[in-house]
This record gives structure tokens, C-alpha cells and sequence, in this order.
């Protein structure tokens, strides 16, 4: 009953295994690795980009960080919406990289709408030399509030950036859940929809801790090269991470990753929905915000289910209040684990 984060789960036995194989033997270092060459040939067929550049760092926050700081410049802002993940998750590290860079947040919903997005850029650039200068689009997608942009929704915001002239980043942290949801291609999700670059995520799903940067463009390939060593996200046994995303991306691993941890959220979802418990954003993806009635959230605790995210004090007099909970599912989880939850749930 270990709902806490799918950055909780376990690595898949199949990247294990290759961690293992590739630490046979000798390896060139800094990314010269014949496993990163593989890499990115097998992104570019997945993408249906043969000119795309793909290159491994270690963590989320670094492939976003160093993704907005070579799409933008100190002077500019960077448009996303209250609740994305390099507003909420990432301590300033994408105002750190970039330099001073700031965020400009869009609306006060989850998602971005082309029309909260093209009022959000016309209020920048309005005081001269005096305001922030507008700059990249950043959209995360699956939202940290487990809502789905489908490939329409990211051409849609994507078409607002190219009036203003400006380049969009994907945080994919979640993206592979994100096609499973809405049968997208990767394609259709990315660059055909206007997407300048992607933070493509792998460690939620299955990895140790690898994460790839793609820029459809190869023009900013050698400023992302140079600020991923500057910011000392160079691995010098790099191997190590192109094993984990070649073991994720083969036979496609990395999607079946996601189905299953999609379908544990959905499971687990219809059992709250029986059980009574509401929810504010409807269920689409492998994280949930039900709400339930204090003492069912007391219950679980008592029942062993104390690792999840909730809204609210545990301890508070009115039994019959609602607290949301953050649930997560990963691909590790199983269905007995769910089915439990949801009887100590139901009481």
C-alpha cells in the first residue's frame, strides 16, 4: 500500500540487468560510449526525428534546468502554468541555470489554454528595457496534478509561442504515461505539434536515474554540450546512464512501464469512486487527488498505508472532513496492494 511517488518504486529488472552488462569491461567516458550512440539512434526513430540530438543527465531537474537555460537568455521569462514542476519541484534550479531567467505563470488552472497563455506573453515586453523579455513556453504534460495535455492541446499552445516567435520545452518527467493516456504517437506529442525540445523522463518509470534532453533542432546542440558540463551534469562513466535508456526504450519497455502504472491508477480509482470519495481533477493518468472523510485516512494510517501525500491534519477533530490525498501509482504496483487499500478504505 505504497502510494507515495512513483519515484518510490523499484528499478525494472530489465535496466538492472543492463547496468550489469555494461559494467563489463572499458568504456569511453563523457558521453563517447558506443551504448549513447545506440541511444540516440533508437530516440530519433521513436520520434520520427533523424535529426534530433539527444543527450543523458542524471535528474529531472538538471534536463529541464539546462533545457530552459539553453532556449532562453537571464533577461527573459519563462511562461508555464501555477503548478508546473519547474515551479513547484525544482527549488529556482531553472532560474539558477538560466542565469536569472524568471517564470511567468500562466492562469490558475492545472492546464495552460491558448487563450490564458497569449495574454500571459502580451503582458510581458510592455516596459522596455525596464520588464522581463519574453521566453520559452514550458509545458508539463502529465501535470502535476495528474491531468493529460493531449497532442492537440500542446499544438495549441504551441501555435501561441510561434506567433510571439518562441521556442517550447516539454517536461516530459511523466511523458511516456502521457501517450499511454492519450494514444499519441511521440511524434505527434512533440515536434510535429511545435515542441523545440523535451525533457524526456525515465526515471519515474522504471529507471535509476536517467533522464534524456532532445532538441528536434540540432542548432542549440552545442550549448546544451557545453552547459551540461559547466553545471557538472557531464557523467564521466556515462555508460551508466545510456544502459538504463537503452534497456528502457527496448522492445518498448518504457510504454509498457507506463500502462501498467497507468491501469494501477485507474483500478485504483474506480475503487475510490465506489467508496464514495470525490474528486477534483478527474483521473487520467497514473497520479490521483481523491478525497475522503478524515477517519478513512486515519484508518489507513493505522493500517500500514502512511506513505502517501495528503491535504490537511491527520489529527483533527471532525472525523467526517474531507482531506485530498496524492496517490501515485508506479509500474511495480499490484493489485493485491490496491485491493487492500480499498477494503481498509471502505471499512
Amino acid at each position: 500500500m505504497f502510494f507515495a511517488s512513483d519515484n518510490t518504486g523499484p528499478v525494472h529488472p530489465d535496466v538492472m540487468a543492463a547496468l550489469a552488462a555494461a559494467n563489463e569491461g572499458y568504456a569511453m567516458g563523457y558521453g563517447a560510449d558506443a551504448l549513447a550512440a545506440e541511444v540516440q539512434d533508437r530516440i530519433r526513430e521513436i520520434f520520427e526525428a533523424p535529426e534530433a540530438v539527444v543527450y543523458l543527465v542524471a535528474t529531472g531537474t538538471a534536463a529541464n534546468s539546462l533545457a530552459l537555460a539553453t532556449l532562453s537568455t537571464p533577461w527573459q521569462t519563462v511562461f508555464c502554468s501555477p503548478v508546473a514542476h519547474i515551479h513547484e519541484d525544482e527549488c529556482n534550479a531553472p532560474e539558477f541555470f538560466t542565469g536569472g531567467a524568471k517564470l511567468t505563470l500562466v492562469g490558475d488552472a492545472d492546464k495552460m489554454t491558448p487563450e490564458t497563455l497569449r495574454a500571459a506573453i502580451a503582458g510581458e515586453e510592455t516596459r522596455g528595457v525596464h520588464g522581463p523579455q519574453r521566453g520559452p513556453v514550458s509545458i508539463t504534460n502529465v501535470t502535476e496534478r495528474g491531468t493529460v495535455y493531449t497532442a492537440g492541446e500542446v499544438a495549441g499552445l504551441c501555435a501561441v509561442a510561434k506567433e510571439f516567435g518562441l521556442p517550447v520545452h516539454l517536461d516530459g518527467a511523466r511523458f511516456a504515461n502521457a501517450l499511454v493516456a492519450t494514444n499519441a504517437t511521440p511524434a505527434e506529442m512533440t515536434w510535429r505539434a511545435g515542441v523545440d525540445a523535451l525533457s524526456f523522463g525515465g526515471t519515474k518509470n522504471g529507471c535509476m536515474g536517467v533522464e534524456a534532453v532532445v532538441f528536434f533542432d540540432a542548432e542549440k546542440a552545442w550549448e546544451f554540450e557545453l552547459r551540461r558540463k559547466r553545471g557538472a551534469h557531464l557523467f564521466s562513466k556515462h555508460r551508466y546512464l545510456s544502459a538504463q535508456m537503452a534497456a528502457y526504450l527496448q522492445d518498448d519497455l518504457w510504454l509498457r512501464l507506463a500502462r501498467m502504472a497507468n491501469d494501477g491508477a485507474a483500478k485504483l480509482a474506480d475503487g475510490l469512486k465506489d467508496a464514495g470519495a470525490g474528486f477534483e481533477w478527474e483521473p487520467q493518468a497514473n497520479m490521483i487527488f481523491p478525497s475522503f472523510p478524515r477517519k478513512r485516512h486515519q484508518a489507513l494510517h493505522e493500517a500500514g498505508a502512511k506513505y502517501y501525500v495528503w491535504e490537511g491534519d491527520l489529527d483533527g477533530a471532525d472525523p467526517e472532513e474531507r482531506l485530498t490525498a496524492r496517490l501515485v501509482c508506479d509500474w511495480s504496483v499490484s493489485e493485491d496492494g490496491i485491493d487492500r487499500f480499498l477494503e481498509v478504505l471502505k471499512g
